[in-house]
């Protein structure tokens, strides 16, 4: 999987977050967290599946929508459908092989 890990501490409240296809993590040694990088990994594949740019229209979406929702920000972001997906299997490091193409439609 193409990908490109950079090093960017001025991230507040996050350890990683990916923007296809670049993956940002707070400290170097975040590279090391398997699990971590097998979450930023899921969501790669999420990206490239849509093509970018819509995964972050139906990203932000979904987000928008639990918002109003939950009226909570936490229990927004972790509804979000690509979120689900991604926490529910970062600690399975052989789910991306095993993973179905659009996967992250069963979480919505």
């Amino acid at each position: 999987m193409f990908k490109i890990i950079l090093y960017a501490p001025f991230l507040k409240n996050i350890q990683g977050i990916t923007l296809y296809p670049f993956i940002l993590l707070k400290y170097k040694h975040l590279r090391k967290d398997k699990f971590l990088m097998n979450h930023e990994e899921i969501h790669l594949q999420q990206q490239k599946e849509l093509l970018v740019f819509p995964f972050y229209v139906l990203y932000l979406s979904n987000y928008a929508f639990n918002l109003l929702r939950y009226r909570n920000h936490y229990q927004a972001y972790r509804n979000i459908c690509f979120e689900r997906e991604a926490y529910e299997n970062e600690y399975n490091l052989h789910y991306l092989k095993e993973r179905k193409i659009w996967a992250f439609w069963k979480y919505w």
